[in-house]
């Protein structure tokens, strides 16, 4: 009688591919969850047993928020928006242009709700390559795109993509604008923060930028926030400066709004719908402090 030569099975390969993203992403899918909550949690069970990762989760959540998104929810309101005049001159535009340091301003005439046109700061290069006294700012505006405050954000990234345009004026019922959204604060719902020329480095938590101006991530810790300030906030409540912050506005601020706090004022750089990421802070000066008593505002003191 023979032996009997089978030998055991063969391994499997240890260098087969391992399987993509999708395709992970559908097997978690196989039980055909009935509504996008179960989506989500499908997903989120997944990135807990390290299926997918963190970035990939947030750009998931992401791109499932923004159907449920409108305009008016990230939107800069009007009050906060960055414009040029249409009468004024290079001499009165351009310091405004280079302390906003950003790549798009909106043309307004009379007054905000008359926009007549995109500025892109890079147009204005060849004025001052030529130095050139004849200047008509109408010669080189872009068109302004209008929409409702009621788009959806998947339907505006679309046009976004298909028109080319990086920026577009929000109106109202009434035809009047209420402010302006760029293609980036849209992508930042999907993919979270951008970094861009205010962003610090991952191992640095403030930028001094003069002698009273920095940039300070919200992640920074109290207690380093008040050995570089000399200030005094308590970190019995939070841990970051971030979330103190949050508190005084009661609300997630957005991008451009202001906060007097503790003899500083803090300005939003960077948030999104969830929490804020950036912020420009500078010491009140005592002319500044002794206003706000004068007009019967005192500055927010910080809570126990």
């Amino acid at each position: 009688m023979s032996e009997d030569r089978t030998g055991p099975a063969p391994a499997e390969s240890d260098d087969k591919p391992s399987r993509t993203l999708l395709e992970r992403i559908g097997q978690a899918l196989v039980g055909e969850p009935r509504d996008r909550e179960e989506v989500l949690d499908l997903v989120r069970d997944a990135h807990k047993r390290e299926i997918i990762d963190p970035d990939a989760l947030t750009m998931i959540e992401g791109t499932l928020s923004v159907a449920d998104m409108q305009v008016r929810d990230i939107m800069i309101p009007r009050s906060q928006m960055v414009v040029v005049e249409r009468e004024s001159s290079p001499e009165t535009f351009l310091p405004v242009i280079i302390e906003s340091a950003h790549s798009r301003f909106p043309v307004i005439g009379e007054n905000r709700d008359e926009v007549i046109g995109i500025l892109l700061a890079k147009d204005l290069l060849q004025y001052l390559r030529d130095g050139s006294s004849h200047f008509d700012l109408r010669e080189i505006l872009r068109p302004a795109v209008f929409i409702p405050e009621s788009k959806r954000l998947n339907v505006l990234l679309r046009e976004f993509r298909q028109s080319r345009n990086h920026m577009a004026i929000v109106v109202d019922e009434y035809g009047g604008v209420a402010g302006l959204v760029t293609i980036e604060d849209v992508l930042e719902q999907i993919v979270g923060e951008i970094e861009d020329e205010h962003d610090i480095d991952d191992d640095v938590f403030v930028l001094q930028h003069n002698d009273n101006t920095f940039t300070v991530k919200a992640l920074t810790p109290i207690d380093d926030f008040n050995d570089y300030f000399g200030s005094e906030f308590p970190d019995e409540e939070f841990d970051t400066i971030g979330g103190l912050v949050m508190q005084g506005f009661g609300h997630v601020p957005k991008r451009g709004e202001e906060l007097d706090l503790g003899g500083f004022r803090f300005k939003l750089l960077r948030s999104d719908n969830r929490r804020i990421y950036l912020m420009q802070v500078r010491r009140l000066s005592e002319e500044e402090l002794a206003a706000q008593q004068v007009e019967g505002e005192p500055l927010r003191e910080e809570t126990d």
